[in-house]
């Protein structure tokens, strides 16, 4: 299984927890920037073998900003350099406030099957403040023209812990979430990332980190909310009906080869080598082709890491008889105390959180790491 993730760095405005890369530089940009993206298709064609493409996963940045024109050239250019195999699960993210009639019809023109939107709540107070540029009303709206359309593998994101959210908001979020009609759910705790507006609002005091324990709460509560509704948690942050979930992302976390095209895209060839484009988008349009990167070839000890840190995160957990007789004897002695408290257990041969493990996980994969 091998997929491509395309990075679209434009947005209209900044969020401000996001710290991902990307630029509000208009159409001409755009244009110049697609053009760029074929001539990286083109020199990195082989990256991944002659293995038909599982995944595709167009991300950003905000990809719903692009005008049909330049939708159709991208999609264009990657029929020309790879094979889609004929089941590919193929992902665009979206903004509500983007999806016109318009949008969709050029849409369907192409192989997108699945549209990942970006709700993040649908308190229009927590909106306005995150700078988000929707409404709930908007998101309601997105949804159902995009199942109108024939869209109807929609998963939405949304976030807990926003300063100031309560919990009937939170519940009033995950009700009307699971209410309409969608294939996948992701939540997010809020995180404060350096370089970002919400960062420095902490550090000058003007907003404060979400209680802990309402943050468990809240956390508690979607778990089971999304259990009643039929979802399954496949993955710490993920939710999905029966068959739907994430291809994609899920390729991460087993550790399979992903293709990255755009500034800041990062890919994996599946062994030990790692490539992370530069994020700079008036190099990577001066580049024709040959883009600047950083590239890393992968120890014994970062390559166990990795294992421990992605498995983890799913509800399968980690195979023990995959590590080597070395490793498996390192993890399972760091594993012992929260063996003990019942923060993990070995089911069917596979190491896994417990629904307990689930709140200290970022602590008990970092004891589990080298």
């Amino acid at each position: 299984m091998a997929g491509i993730y395309l990075h679209i760095p434009f947005c209209r405005s900044r969020c401000v927890y996001c710290d991902f890369y990307s630029t509000t530089l208009g159409k001409d940009v755009m244009t110049a920037y697609a053009r760029a993206l074929e001539q990286e298709m083109r020199c990195r064609r082989n990256y991944l073998g002659e293995a038909p493409i599982q995944t595709l996963y167009i991300g950003g940045g905000t990809p719903s900003q692009l005008p049909a024109d330049i939708l159709e050239r991208i999609f264009s250019a990657i029929g020309r350099h790879f094979e889609l195999d004929a089941n590919a699960e193929v992902t665009i993210e979206a903004n509500p406030d983007d999806i016109t009639p318009g949008w969709l019809k050029a849409l369907r023109q192409t192989p997108v099957d699945r549209i990942s939107m970006g709700a993040q709540t649908f308190s229009d107070r927590l909106l306005r403040f995150t700078r988000r540029r929707h409404d709930a009303r908007q998101t309601l709206a997105a949804v159902e023209a995009c199942q109108d359309a024939g869209i109807t593998n929609i998963s939405l994101d949304l976030i807990y812990g926003l300063p100031g959210q309560t919990m009937d908001e939170w519940l009033t979020d995950i009700r009307q979430a699971l209410s309409l009609g969608i294939t996948h759910l992701s939540a997010y705790a809020l995180s404060y990332e350096e370089g970002t507006p919400l960062k420095a609002m902490l550090r000058k005091g003007e907003v404060q980190e979400a209680d802990e324990e309402l943050s468990r709460q809240m956390y508690d509560h979607l778990l089971l909310a999304a259990k009643q509704a039929g979802f399954l948690h496949y993955e710490i942050s993920n939710f999905a009906l029966p068959g739907y979930h994430s291809r994609h992302n899920s390729s991460y976390w087993q550790g399979l080869p992903y293709l990255g095209l755009g500034a800041g895209a990062h890919s994996y060839d599946g062994s030990r080598s790692r490539r992370a484009n530069l994020p700079d988008i008036n190099a990577y349009i001066a580049a024709e082709g040959d883009v600047p990167h950083q590239e890393e070839t992968l120890s014994d000890e970062e390559l166990y890491d990795e294992y421990i840190m992605t498995r983890l995160r799913t509800s399968s957990g980690l195979l023990l008889e995959e590590l080597s007789s070395e490793d498996r004897r390192y993890c399972l002695r760091q594993a012992a105390p929260h063996l003990a408290q019942h923060l993990l257990q070995i089911r069917d041969g596979r190491l896994c959180l417990t629904h307990e493990g689930i709140f200290t996980s970022n602590d008990i994969i970092s004891d589990l790491m080298k």
